[in-house]
């Protein structure tokens, strides 16, 4: 008896961690996949205390990074640190080309279309390199709100956002990627099919909007 409870607790675990890992997904459904600045939230001015929060709220402000980074989580990564390290500072230099160069067209589009990337390597048709050059350009994406800033507060701005994709990282990569772990097959299918429909969406609406 107690064998065979033991044995059903995983496929039990599996069933309630579904709809949970579907949650991110249900509740950004509805918003259109255009990340929210906190200082137009605030209505506060440029400044490095205003440009650090900022940076630290926006990839949980942004419906569409912040299911990027919580998929992250199914992927199953090897060698967690490093790709934690190698994906923050991609996302660094995807800012920093977005402030040198910016105006990529259809950008927003574009990374709306990385959560049919994230689908789809979870699905295992894409390899998982792919990824790395979706996380640089969310980050290309979330240096046009500071264009116009001076100096120092985008040096808080980008300190901040640094930070904030850090923490999400960190709880992706560790406390959700044994949550993840722990899914049957069917609900990895069933998540991945949820963010590319999300995504398809999304981008339909950035191109049309």
């Amino acid at each position: 008896m107690n064998s065979s409870l033991q044995g059903r607790r995983p496929a039990v675990a599996a069933a309630w961690m579904a709809p949970l890992l579907l949650l991110p997904v249900l509740l950004f459904v509805a918003p259109a996949a255009q990340a929210h600045h906190l200082l137009s939230l605030l209505h506060l001015k440029p400044s490095p205390l205003a440009g650090f929060f900022s940076g630290l709220a926006h990839p949980v402000l942004g419906p569409d990074h912040l299911l990027f980074l919580l998929a992250l989580s199914l992927v199953g990564l090897r060698h967690r640190a490093s790709w934690m390290l190698g994906l923050l500072a991609t996302g660094l230099a995807g800012s920093a080309l977005g402030l040198v160069i910016p105006g990529l067209p259809g950008a927003e589009a574009l990374v709306s279309f990385t959560l049919v990337v994230m689908a789809l390597v979870l699905m295992g048709r894409l390899p998982v390199p792919v990824l790395i050059p979706a996380f640089a350009l969310h980050g290309y994406v979330l240096s046009a709100s500071v264009l116009g800033w001076t100096t120092m507060p985008i040096a808080f701005y980008l300190t901040g956002l640094l930070l904030g994709q850090g923490a999400l990282l960190l709880l992706s990569l560790t406390v959700l990627r044994r949550l993840g772990a722990r899914l049957s097959a069917p609900a990895r299918q069933l998540l991945a099919a949820g963010l590319i429909g999300i995504g398809a969406a999304w981008t339909w609406s950035a191109l049309v909007g």
